[in-house]
């Protein structure tokens, strides 16, 4: 009973929140969809843990992703299944120092640990768990790329065609499920973040009059002096 709600009604309760959170927040609240961006109060930091962070976890997600859609074209042959082992490992935990350097940030730096929120806290704790316990399945338990195929695959196209075949996943390790649970768990809080704003598109700057931005340099030559 609880394997079927976890993951036979909880993906489905995530991802309806998420749409009707966010199209809530669209129309009623869109300058919350604004990332506040904290870089003028601190940006090497920010770079060093940021870099990694963005370019690991969307190597990541990719991954997923099109062994997803091409699952027959991600069956290697066992020479290159070492490499793509061994290429997972270490984006995990590129992705992994990433993010905890901008999770230090906001605890080592007074002005941006003002400025975070606690949904902030929320969101970069569970990305933090998250990418972890995904670091210690590709470590623990191996050839994943591989059985991912078999299990993952098949329960997540049973999710899209409206009927969740649990049995796939339910006999996985508990670290394995807690990490499928976590990938839902980040979808229903995404609506209530600033992540929104990576699926907000700016189509009015098409239409907006142009805006002329100048920095007056020598008021600020003058200030110095």
């Amino acid at each position: 009973m609880l394997d079927f709600v976890l993951f036979g009604i909880f993906p489905y309760v995530a991802i309806i929140l998420a749409f009707a959170v966010g199209i809530y927040r669209y129309f009623n609240d869109r300058i919350s969809y604004s990332s506040f961006s904290s870089q003028f109060l601190e940006k090497n930091t920010l770079f060093w843990g940021s870099v990694p962070w963005h370019y690991g976890i969307l190597a990541i997600l990719l991954a997923h992703l099109l062994a997803l859609i091409f699952p027959s074209a991600w069956m290697i042959v066992p020479d290159h299944l070492y490499v793509l082992e061994v290429s997972g490992l270490a984006l995990a935990l590129f992705t992994l120092v990433g993010l905890g350097l901008l999770l230090l940030r906001r605890l080592d730096n007074a002005r941006v640990f003002r400025v975070t929120s606690v949904m902030d806290w929320i969101l970069v704790a569970t990305l933090l768990v998250q990418v972890d316990m995904g670091f210690m399945v590709a470590l623990f338990y191996r050839w994943g790329s591989q059985w991912y195929l078999y299990t993952a695959v098949p329960y997540l196209v049973s999710l899209l065609s409206f009927d969740p075949q649990i049995q796939y996943i339910v006999t996985l390790p508990w670290l394995v499920k807690l990490h499928i649970i976590g990938g839902f768990v980040i979808i229903a809080l995404f609506p209530f973040t600033r992540l929104m704003h990576l699926v907000t598109f700016p189509f009015s700057y098409l239409w907006r009059p142009y805006q002329v931005v100048i920095w007056n340099r020598s008021r600020q030559s003058k200030r110095s002096k």
